[in-house]
């Protein structure tokens, strides 16, 4: 098990299992540790970085977008229906 993995899933499990106020309607989401793995899956919609922590999401040319160890990329339809929200800080 890498170093990735071994930080990614009490986060992943937090995402699928549902804990907390949050996540009672969240939806399992795909994520992907390379942007170019998420463009591949994400036809058609944005590519984000999710932030596990904050559950914010950051778009491409934000000042946090592809920065932190506890986040990964996705699309940002499965990020909204998960109840991740947008974040406003870094828009250019």
């Amino acid at each position: 098990m890498n170093l990735f993995s071994r930080a990614l899933a009490p986060c992943l499990a937090l995402i699928l299992f549902g804990a907390g106020a949050g996540s009672a309607g969240a939806q399992p989401l795909s994520l992907y540790q390379d942007e170019a793995q998420a463009r591949l899956h994400c036809v058609g919609d944005a590519v984000v970085w999710l932030d596990f922590q904050t559950r914010r999401y950051y778009a491409a040319g934000q000042t946090r977008y592809g920065r932190g160890r506890h986040a990964v990329f996705t699309c940002r339809s499965q990020a909204r229906r998960s109840g991740y929200r947008r974040s406003v800080f870094g828009r250019r």
